[in-house]
This record gives C-alpha cells, sequence and structure tokens, in this order.
C-alpha cells in the first residue's frame, strides 16, 4: 500500500461503516484488532453524532493470534445479537484482520441466528471507502430486497419513487435528502423508501414496490440501483440535481418516469441565475477555477462554474478510479485532461501549475489553497468539523443552487475586499502600524512584517533564495494577493533565466513585460 500522511478514502470497512451508521435496525460485527475502533470518531467527533456507530470490535489483541481468533468473532457475533436484538447482521474484517483469514461470513452463517446475516467481502488492499459502501448496500440491496405487487390501494394515485444514496458521514447528505424531499413532494411523487439513510433491513424489503428510483449520489447506490432495474424493472434518475440547470433537467426526467406533467417551478427557482446575470458578475465572469473531489460533485462543479458562473475551468479531476471515465468524458468537453489520482502531491502539483483563482475541492484542496493564498470552496467528501453545519445548506435542488452561489463567490469577493485594503496601505487607517481599524485597535502591529520583507502569507510560497531590492518588494506588494504568488514565481524564474542576484524594480517590469505577451 502507499503511505501517505493524508488519504481521500479509508478503507472499505469504513464504506461498510457508514451504511450500517445511516441505517436503524442493522448492526456491523466487524473482525478488528485493538486500534481499528478510531473509526468511530469519523461519527462522534466529525459528523457530529449523538450516538455511537452500531458497531461490533472483536478487538482481538497480539496475544490472541497465538490461539483461536475465530471463537472470539463467534462470541462477539452472539453478543451483539443479544444486546442490539437487529434485524439483520452484517459481518466482515477490517483490513489487519482479512490477513489471519477467519471467513467472519462462514463463521457467522454457522451460528445460525435468527435473523438475516450479510457477509462482506471487501478486499481492504485493491479497494477504498466509497466502494466499500457501494457494496456493502448493493449486498444489503440484493439480500433483502424482494418482490412486491405492483397493484396499488385506490387511494395511492401518485407516483412512487425510492431515492437511493443518502449515507452516514456523506457531504451535506442529510440537507440534500430534505431538499429533494421536499422537491419531489411539490412535483406530487410519493417517496416509498429513502435508503440507506434511515431505512431498517424491513424497509429494503419494500424497494421493489415503488414505480421508479431517485439515485442521488452513484459512489454509494449506482450498483444498487442497477440491481434493481435489472431484477425488478425500475428505472432510475441520472441527472444529479446539484446546480439550478440540473435541477430542471432532474425535474423534467422525474416527470417524465412518473408520467406527470412538469409543474410551474416559478416559486421555487433558485436566486443564482438572476445574480449570474446581475451586474457584480461581471467581477466573475472568467475567474480560473480548479475543481477536484468525488465524480459527483466535481462532475457537478463543473457544470455549475461553467454553464452558471461563467468560470473558466482550468483543471477537473476526482480520486475515485471507479468514476474515471464520466471525469474524462467531462474534461474532454473543456478542452482539459482530466486529474485521476488519490495523491494529493499530484494535486497540489496541478494546482501550483495551473495557478486558479479559485479551488473547489475537498478537505485536502484547502489545506493546499491555504497554503498557496488561493480562495477554496470545499464541494465534497473527505471533509471536516465545519462542514457538517448546523445549519441547513443543501448542495442539492434550488435552494443548494443559493448555497453554491453564496459559497463560491464569497471568497472571491472577500479577495477584492483585501485587495481594496492593500492598495490603501498606506493611509492613515489602514496601514500596517495601525492595526486592525474593524476590531477599534488603532496599536502598532508587529515590526516584523515590515523589516522582513513579504513573507509567506503574503506571497503565497516561502520565500525564495533570489534577494528583493527594498523598491521592487514594495512594488510586489500592491500586486493583488491573489495573484502575488504567481507574479513572485514568475519574477524569480526571470531572475534564474538573467542570472541575477538581486530583484530590482526594473526586474519586476521586465518580467511583467515578458509574461504579459
Amino acid at each position: 500500500m502507499q503511505l501517505t500522511v493524508w488519504t481521500y478514502e479509508g478503507p472499505p470497512h469504513i464504506g461498510a461503516m457508514r451504511i450500517a451508521t445511516a441505517m436503524e435496525g442493522l448492526h456491523y460485527v466487524l473482525h478488528a484488532p485493538q486500534g481499528d475502533t478510531y473509526a468511530d470518531l469519523l461519527f462522534t467527533m466529525i459528523e457530529r453524532r449523538g450516538k455511537r456507530p452500531p458497531v461490533t470490535y472483536t478487538t482481538f489483541e497480539a496475544r490472541d493470534l497465538g490461539s483461536d481468533t475465530a471463537e472470539i468473532f463467534k462470541r462477539a457475533a452472539r453478543d451483539a445479537y443479544a444486546r442490539f436484538s437487529p434485524q439483520a447482521i452484517m459481518v466482515g474484517a477490517s483490513c489487519t484482520a482479512e490477513l489471519i483469514q477467519d471467513d467472519p461470513g462462514g463463521l457467522a452463517k454457522a451460528l445460525d441466528l435468527p435473523v438475516p446475516v450479510i457477509p462482506l467481502e471487501l478486499p481492504s488492499y485493491s479497494k477504498k471507502e466509497n466502494w466499500g459502501a457501494s457494496e456493502t448496500f448493493y449486498r444489503l440491496v440484493r439480500g433483502l430486497s424482494q418482490p412486491q405487487p405492483k397493484a396499488k390501494p385506490c387511494r395511492m394515485t401518485r407516483p412512487l419513487c425510492n431515492i437511493l444514496g443518502p449515507a452516514a458521514l456523506g457531504f451535506r447528505h442529510r440537507d440534500d435528502l430534505r431538499e429533494i424531499a421536499g422537491l419531489l413532494g411539490h412535483l406530487g411523487v410519493e417517496i416509498n423508501v429513502v435508503a440507506p439513510m434511515g431505512a431498517t433491513p424491513e424497509d429494503l424489503v419494500r424497494l421493489p414496490a415503488a414505480d421508479f428510483n431517485v439515485l442521488l449520489y452513484p459512489e454509494i447506490a449506482d450498483v444498487a440501483a442497477r440491481f434493481l432495474e435489472k431484477e425488478f424493472g425500475q428505472p432510475y434518475t441520472k441527472t444529479i440535481p446539484i446546480g439550478a440547470g440540473a435541477t430542471r433537467d432532474f425535474i423534467h426526467e422525474v416527470c417524465a418516469l412518473a408520467g406527470i406533467d412538469v409543474p410551474d417551478l416559478s416559486d421555487f427557482e433558485s436566486n443564482m441565475p438572476w445574480w449570474s446575470r446581475s451586474v457584480d458578475s461581471n467581477y466573475l465572469t472568467g475567474k480560473r477555477v480548479f475543481i477536484f473531489g468525488d465524480a459527483t460533485h466535481a462532475l457537478a462543479a463543473a457544470r455549475v462554474a461553467s454553464d452558471e458562473l461563467a468560470f473558466t475551468v482550468v483543471g477537473l479531476g476526482c480520486y475515485n478510479r471507479e468514476f474515471a471515465r464520466p471525469v474524462r468524458e467531462a474534461a474532454s468537453e473543456l478542452g482539459l485532461e482530466a486529474l485521476i489520482t488519490d495523491d494529493y502531491l499530484e494535486v497540489e502539483a496541478a494546482i501550483q501549475r495551473l495557478q486558479p483563482e479559485l479551488i473547489l475541492g475537498t478537505q485536502m484542496e484547502r489545506h493546499i489553497a491555504k497554503r498557496f493564498g488561493i480562495p477554496c470552496a470545499v464541494i465534497s467528501s473527505p471533509v471536516h468539523v465545519q462542514d457538517f453545519p448546523a445549519r441547513y445548506a443543501p448542495q442539492m435542488g434550488f435552494e443548494g443552487a443559493n448555497v453554491l452561489f453564496d459559497t463560491w463567490v464569497h471568497p472571491l469577493i472577500m479577495g477584492l475586499e483585501e485587495h481594496l485594503l492593500g492598495m490603501f496601505r498606506e493611509d492613515f487607517e489602514f496601514n500596517d502600524a495601525a492595526g486592525a481599524s474593524h476590531l477599534g485597535g488603532h496599536g502598532a502591529a508587529q515590526k516584523s512584517r515590515e523589516e522582513d520583507g513579504p513573507d509567506a502569507a503574503e506571497v503565497g510560497l516561502e520565500s525564495d533564495v533570489i534577494a528583493w531590492a527594498p523598491e521592487a518588494e514594495s512594488e510586489l506588494k500592491k500586486i493583488p494577493f491573489f495573484v502575488r504568488g504567481k507574479a513572485k514565481r514568475n519574477t524569480e524564474a526571470f531572475a534564474r533565466d538573467q542570472h541575477l542576484g538581486t530583484i530590482t524594480l526594473e526586474t519586476l517590469y521586465d518580467a511583467k513585460a515578458r509574461y504579459g505577451r
């Protein structure tokens, strides 16, 4: 395995845990050593759930490897059923326990528990978290769903659908579900089952009763949706309703599957299209944007950025290789080569090379953007605790389009404000020695920033070995901070080409002339 400081996805048993945690009446018995229980923190500290995940760990120790670890697993499975009385049990092994080959599925079957037992075979050394979630949900749907009579009671005249995909630890899944459920209700479509979020194993039995499925997150539910289509003839939606345009397309697709007319949606329209046509949007037109995340959110962001906000997408990629093909196709339509990688260092190198003015990415890209001094908005998992807000903040639907506009545009607008403050650096109120006027403080600021020259926070990168003359340094500070790093690097590259040891004001202007052609 590749060892790295950061990783976009955990091992597949984390994906299985996301499904178990999203559902009710389901328990996951995980054959795992001490130390693998760290996964609880993802839900209790990151997602801020009020209860622990429904997972029982065998937590065998090193000294147990010389004895019967299989008996430890069987005892844990029996105890889990006796304590929690679930409707169904999933059994599997973590990446470490996989090496001892105890076969949790076979062991659980031998216990003859009075509830369905779904064995999970999740190859930890070749697959990752999203694949694990998808495979787990598919195994549950395949193992529990049963043919249902299609004849509906007379009182039920509305078309019936399932919503597939929302899971625990998903990026804004809770709010997306609320938004889309409300939209479907307005269209006159009734919801049969939402899964996995909030569903029980008994609910999964009723999945085939619906007329069609609404697929919100392909990373989680695409395989299950394909199974339901093949096995029970249920079509499913292909459009992900992120952005105003995609939401309108989604509505037309749902109405076509439900056999109903498209209603008047004037009361549901997003404010984003109006803002995009406003005078203020002139500042946004042509902004260079780099997009990276899971395939669903990256593809949606590329469409919104290019078609609805008139940004220029200079980079597009995803970390889940299972969806590389549609990302490559979307990138090709934008005249780009897709970046398909799970190595954050490759993403960082691409950002440094492309010099975007806005980054739309994950928690990883947030850190990269902070280092380079580039505005950033998080659009995809992996995320941190601040991306599970207490407020209502969907990504999908018309309200989600409003959230996208605010989330993406505000970093750029604030960047303009910072630039304007920089222009008035010598003003008596805004100069560096005056302190923060908006906080009421006019005490002298630290002199080190004046004495030490442009630091990493100002220029966007660490200091270079090439010296800067004071007048050139002062002129560099007048350049907007969000492009200052690029100007500094270009100037230093020019100085190296000219074999100059010190960058003067003339050098700065000569470099500007060269790169401005």
